[in-house]
């Protein structure tokens, strides 16, 4: 076990500094002052980093720090920080590493004994949970599906029963078509698009999946919510019931297991030895 007293040492630290989604004034006063003293600062993309420099009258140029370069700019800045500077890294808006690079360098800065300090701020996808009027918590954060068709329903497949308000972020260009699939695999459940969040032109949509149809052509970012898997089943089902029922509902009898488990918070192995047990009674009987 590894404990770590983040301001209680001279150690070089990382700093992971969330920016605005979208309204400027959404950043922190002590983000601020880091920005100011830090040593060195990576940036996502530098040309929208400097934008936000310029706003508030901090000299201090990016570099480069994105999906394409994040293995080779690694080697650097754990030597920057070696030599005692300490370094902050910002994503486009928001968290830094929320679907955004910054994973592989925090893990590296942390194996390395480096402190890695995390500012809050500002962050799309909570902003948007919290106005959507879904239940805020439990929730998964799924951030971008895949692109490719396939590939997208089988993600959505294996979440399928998730009890949690399922967020995402989304394309515009894909929208409409990951709407469809959702409707197809999750069934007709609420769904909510934040849109634009915290931007001028920002809105709420609200609606079930079978509508997606009826959505027009939307413009800027999307975060987009779907309410969790909601099973009613009878109570006065015995374990066996239960399994045969997801069972005759399309489950394997594998997923019919786990499915009961996580309903029942009975170990796993425990229903399959019930299971089987009844099996063999009823095979006895005929």
């Amino acid at each position: 076990m590894l404990r770590n007293l983040n301001y209680q040492n001279e150690k070089s630290s990382l700093y992971l500094i969330p920016t605005p989604i979208g309204n400027l004034e959404d950043i922190t006063m002590r983000a601020l002052k880091v920005l100011k003293e830090i040593d060195l600062l990576y940036a996502e993309d530098t040309r929208v980093t400097r934008k936000l420099l310029s706003y508030y009258n901090i000299d201090k140029t990016p570099a480069s720090l994105h999906e394409h370069n994040e293995i080779k700019r690694n080697d650097e800045i754990l030597s920057n920080l070696e030599k005692g500077l300490n370094v902050g890294i910002v994503s486009d808006a928001g968290m830094p590493l929320v679907s955004d690079p910054g994973y592989l360098l925090v893990k590296s800065a942390l194996e390395k004994g480096y402190n890695v300090i995390a500012l809050p701020g500002a962050n799309a996808l909570l902003t948007g949970l919290v106005m959507s009027g879904l239940k805020p918590h439990p929730f998964v954060f799924l951030g971008f599906l895949d692109s490719r068709t396939n590939r997208r329903k089988h993600a959505l497949e294996r979440i399928k029963y998730y009890p949690e308000t399922l967020v995402f972020y989304e394309a515009i260009h894909r929208i409409k078509k990951c709407l469809q699939d959702m409707y197809e695999i999750l069934g007709d459940r609420e769904f909510v698009i934040a849109r634009e969040v915290t931007k001028a032109y920002e809105e709420i949509i609200r609606g079930k999946l079978s509508e997606f149809n009826e959505l027009d052509e939307l413009k800027g970012e999307l975060v987009v919510m779907v309410e969790g898997y909601q099973e009613v089943i009878d109570n006065t089902l015995s374990i066996v019931q239960q399994v045969d029922y997801f069972i005759q509902s399309g489950l394997k009898k594998t997923e019919a297991m786990k499915r009961v488990s996580e309903m029942t918070n009975i170990p796993k192995n425990k229903i399959y030895q019930e299971y089987l047990n009844e099996k063999i009674k009823e095979e006895g009987k005929k």
